[in-house]
């Protein structure tokens, strides 16, 4: 895994992962980097740690993606949500929940909050793998300046 204290440069992205669950992390780590091995992921196992992570991260630390497993230690993910709500600095930076849970309420809460995206935990590997590319497309929406439709 790599630092994520290491400054970014233009050929690498840093994506900040809320997980708390080993075996997940394994299987993001793996996939993530198997899809794009330039990207440096960050592994955090609570909401709190989180937080502070982004709290005390210079502008070049900041990730380009967040990733929240919805059901995380000390806060869950639309309680993190709410807390990035008014952090002007990270406005521009995409959040995803992700999750075991397929409640609508929870999916409507996330995305009230400012959640770019809400996607259910996949049960095989090919779907996990075709989310993560979905997920990886949020870090190169900086890069480019022309809006998709």
């Amino acid at each position: 895994m790599s630092d994520p204290k290491r400054k970014k440069n233009n050929s690498s992205k840093l994506i900040l992962i809320g997980e708390d669950d080993i075996d997940d992390k394994e299987i993001l780590e793996e996939i993530f980097l198997s899809i794009d091995p330039s990207i440096q992921l960050h592994f955090i196992n609570s909401g709190q740690k989180l937080l502070s992570f982004l709290e005390n991260a210079d502008q070049e630390q900041l990730p380009c993606l967040i990733i929240l497993d919805y059901n995380m230690p000390a806060l869950n993910g639309s309680e993190i949500l709410k807390y990035l709500q008014p952090m002007k600095r990270l406005k521009n930076i995409p959040r995803i929940i992700w999750s075991t849970t397929n409640v609508g309420s929870f999916k409507s809460t996330c995305m009230e909050l400012g959640a770019s995206d809400y996607f259910v935990k996949p049960s095989s590997l090919k779907d996990l793998e075709a989310l993560i590319k979905r997920m990886l497309s949020y870090c190169e929406v900086d890069n480019n300046p022309v809006e998709s439709s």
